[in-house]
């Protein structure tokens, strides 16, 4: 064999051999630290209708109260009952439940979106069982907390107690 062929055999190995260990301390570096994660910006266009859009002159009208019975107890769906975010990035925001079961996680499939970093993906997931709300535990890395216990398993829910998930607190209301 040629001293020119060993020399480039030589070197050929040489660069297999870097690049081998700088893969290795790339793999660790992103083990130990994580890899970076792009943040999707809040949508800001759903808020302020276009320019172009037609303006009505009547002034929006709140929806009416529906009494609600006794404080507390497990919800039940004799009247409207809708979710209340207390405190989070969503701070204000109410949605109204139908018979539909609502997810919540980080994911844009999700029903209720809660973009934080300690919200899982799939996280949680509110279920009409009968005549009263549950929620469901989906597996998250962090957990779902009803009126300060973890869930488990599906639990029903109180009216007005505080559910979080990741860093966001909501309360089912009527």
């Amino acid at each position: 064999m040629s001293e020119l062929t060993l020399l480039l055999l030589r070197i050929g190995f040489l660069v297999l051999l870097w690049f081998f260990v700088f893969a290795v301390v790339y793999s660790l570096r992103a083990d130990l630290f994580g890899v970076k994660v792009r943040r999707m910006p809040e949508p800001a266009a759903a808020a302020t209708p276009p320019a172009s859009a037609p303006r009505s002159n009547t002034a929006p009208v709140a929806p009416a109260k529906v009494p609600t019975g006794k404080k507390g107890g497990p919800a039940t769906t004799d009247a409207v009952s809708r979710i209340v975010i207390t405190s989070g990035p969503k701070a204000g925001l109410e949605l109204p439940l139908g018979t539909e079961p609502l997810t919540i996680g980080r994911s844009s499939e999700s029903g209720l979106v809660i973009r934080d970093d300690y919200t899982s993906s799939h996280h949680a997931r509110l279920v009409l069982w009968g005549d009263q709300w549950m929620i469901q535990d989906l597996d998250s890395t962090n957990g779902t907390w009803h009126d300060g216990a973890r869930v488990s398993s599906p639990v029903p829910i109180t009216v007005g107690a505080p559910i979080k998930v990741g860093a966001t607190t909501f309360e089912l209301r009527k």
